[in-house]
């Protein structure tokens, strides 16, 4: 009886941290999709909305260290639960912001806020992976991508709607506090043991993290590539027509999300090292189609090659460095500090090509890049996520039963 309701109450701290992810994957969404009102109402230009949209990431990566010091004073229960508020209710502070100072300062809070909150649910979804004895941060960060698209549908009718942007963000961030503060009731409660020091406030990640940082590098440059320029290269180099263009982004996310919600089956019947390597072949390969395609049918079956390819490779990444070594949420920051930073430097860097060169040459790079999930992926290796995709395979999945043997 004792072990069955263990595995009840895992399975129940599964569907909550997923549905944290969902929460959180929704607070983007939604604020995405309104950067154009908060553009027009504090009238930046373009250059100045960029220098804006720099400090959510300068906020994360200061704060993400944080997050582990946070959880071991705190709990891991009360820490993801006043976390995930704060990052929901971070929601209202960009569209009151009077002017760039300000919304520079409401970002940088809201960047923070996102940060710690991500290093807190992975690492509660890394424990659940590791107790379950079988892969779910693929399907974890597949729900926030579904998070993220139901955010951006609700921002879309309001924007289409001409709702003010501070009456809906904060509607938004209402609902979305309390779903998140709900559901944490049910998430698994770890506390540090009285003789754990607590971790630094900040410290460097340690070596196994900027190693397999290096590798989620790769996908998130590739990922973010791909959803800030796929539609202008459809539209610049393939002279299709907006459009078309807008469905090509659309088509990626949708391909994105949906390889994250099978990405655990796949795992868990061929390993993460494999999973990866094939990945980075599909990502290539995409990549080269994208780079020669005469015609937008070729370059958006490029780009939903690209997606498929590197979809798993960030949650895979999460999942290795919570193993990685003693303190599970400095590994986990470490790594999501370098996957923030290439998503930021990604669409700078793809636009500095561009004019260098060409943005065609942008896509190659990206296409070599690529090629390092082929290299690296062997860092991703781990003997229970190795142990599951044998055990599928040879048709006793069963074998991966709950454990209370934390990771």
């Amino acid at each position: 009886m004792g072990s069955d309701t263990d595995a009840k109450a895992l399975r129940r701290a599964r569907v909550a941290v997923a549905t944290v992810f969902a929460v959180h994957g929704a607070v983007t969404g939604n604020f995405a999709t309104r950067v154009p009102w908060i553009q027009e109402h504090l009238d930046l230009s373009a250059g100045l909305l960029g220098l804006a949209l720099v400090f959510p990431a300068v906020g994360a990566s200061v704060a993400m260290p944080l997050a582990g010091r946070i959880s071991h004073r705190f709990g891991a229960r009360a820490a993801l639960r006043g976390l995930i508020a704060l990052w929901c209710l971070s929601l209202v502070l960009p569209p009151i912001a009077p002017g760039l100072v300000w919304l520079c300062a409401a970002l940088f809070v809201y960047g923070a806020s996102a940060g710690m909150a991500d290093v807190a649910m992975n690492a509660l979804g890394v424990e659940i992976e590791a107790r379950l004895g079988r892969s779910i941060m693929s399907g974890l960060h597949g729900m926030w991508s579904v998070g993220a698209l139901l955010g951006s549908a609700a921002g879309t009718l309001a924007a289409h709607a001409d709702a003010d942007a501070r009456l809906h963000l904060g509607l938004a961030a209402a609902v979305l506090t309390v779903i998140g503060a709900v559901v944490c009731h049910w998430v698994l409660d770890l506390r540090s043991t009285p003789e754990e020091h607590p971790p630094p406030r900040f410290a460097l990640p340690p070596r196994s993290a900027l190693i397999i940082g290096a590798v989620g590098f790769c996908a998130v440059f590739a990922e973010g590539a791909s959803l800030d320029w796929s539609a202008v290269y459809l539209r610049d180099v393939l002279d299709s027509s907006p459009a078309l263009a807008a469905a090509c982004t659309t088509a990626f996310s949708c391909t994105m999300a949906a390889a994250r919600l099978v990405g655990d089956a796949v795992v868990g019947r061929f390993g993460a090292v494999r999973t990866v390597r094939v990945g980075g072949v599909l990502s290539t390969a995409g990549g080269v189609l994208i780079v020669t395609a005469n015609g937008p049918a070729l370059a958006i079956a490029g780009f939903g090659l690209l997606g498929l390819g590197v979809a798993v490779v960030v949650p895979l990444a999460f999942a290795a460095a919570g193993r990685s070594g003693p303190n599970p949420s400095q590994a986990i920051a470490g790594v999501a500090t370098i996957t923030y930073t290439s998503g930021l430097i990604a669409p700078a860097a793809m636009g500095s090509i561009a004019d260098a060169t060409s943005l065609t040459a942008s896509f190659g790079v990206v296409a070599v890049l690529t090629l390092g999930l082929v290299v690296g992926a062997g860092v991703l290796r781990s003997a229970s996520s190795e142990h599951a995709g044998a055990a599928a395979r040879d048709g006793h999945a069963d074998a991966a039963a709950p454990s209370t043997t934390p990771h």
